[in-house]
């Protein structure tokens, strides 16, 4: 049997070489968006050189100018995100208070659609928006980003409410509270945790999606992840330009984890314990 020192030791190595595996590639992205274009494509590996906004520069100037790309993205990953935890919240507590029967596998039917792969409803999609005139526009894409996100809004928020004590709204109803201003009081407050959760998770999708952007959006709503396809042609890859794009995609969604981390883990860590 092993030692408790042993353990702990096997689970530290254990756990270093997933934090290895996980933040080399990124850190060796970010390096390579600093480095010339000899640097960054040398047959030896380059650990040392003075960094250069080359590759940036080159990003939101010229005929690869970013800019679009970016904006594009950022209004089509909030708006979507938004309006998801909007109305997922209010989804999420009507589906937790109300007692009807079959309850449960109204639930598991929320999620079930946010399980389906994306390959099986893209083509849909695509003929329902191109009928009602939705192909490359951005209110286009943030709705084919609601199709997946509100379900999972809807169901993680509802795992928020049951761990809700309903007395809680009961007793501010007893003091003269109508019922909106029961839940948006209390209810609301105390699940603050699963609307960060709800939020930057939706955030993380609509961001990094690829599959949707490219079937609904065209030269008028393309993002990023699209702009970055660009940069591989039939004469080569830009590895440069490549890993500043690569840089730009990545680092707001770390940036936007490690500032809600708190609430982030609390929680999915709530979500996974109140929906078992």
């Amino acid at each position: 049997m092993k030692s408790p020192l042993a353990l702990r030791v096997l689970g530290t190595a254990a756990l270093a070489a997933v934090v290895l595996w996980t933040v080399v590639p990124l850190i060796w992205m970010l390096m390579g968006s600093f480095k010339s274009t000899a640097q960054v494509t040398s047959p030896d590996p380059v650990f040392f050189f003075l960094p250069t906004l080359e590759n940036y520069v080159r990003l939101f100037t010229g005929a690869n100018n970013l800019s679009p790309y970016l904006l594009h993205s950022v209004v089509a990953a909030v708006g979507s995100s938004v309006i998801a935890t909007v109305l997922g919240t209010l989804g999420g507590y009507g589906l937790s208070r109300t007692k009807m029967k079959g309850k449960a596998s109204l639930s598991f039917w929320f999620i079930s659609t946010r399980m389906a792969p994306i390959a099986a409803v893209v083509l849909p999609l695509f003929l329902m928006f191109r009928l009602a005139g939705l192909v490359d526009t951005l209110p286009g894409l943030i709705l084919a980003y609601l199709s997946f996100n509100l379900p999972f809004a809807v169901w993680i928020m509802s795992a928020f409410f049951d761990g809700v004590p309903p007395s809680l709204e009961e007793s501010a109803r007893v003091a003269g509270c109508t019922p909106w201003q029961a839940f948006w009081h209390v209810a609301l407050p105390l699940s603050k945790a699963g609307l960060v959760t709800t939020a930057v998770l939706c955030l993380v999708f609509a961001w990094n999606d690829y599959a949707f952007a490219t079937i609904i959006s065209g030269p008028n709503s393309q993002t990023l992840p699209i702009a970055a396809t660009q940069l591989v042609t039939q004469t080569g890859v830009d590895w440069g330009q490549l890993t500043a794009i690569g840089t730009i995609v990545v680092l707001p969604m770390i940036l936007a984890g490690i500032a809600v981390r708190r609430w982030l883990v609390t929680g999915m860590t709530l979500g996974a314990v109140t929906g078992e």
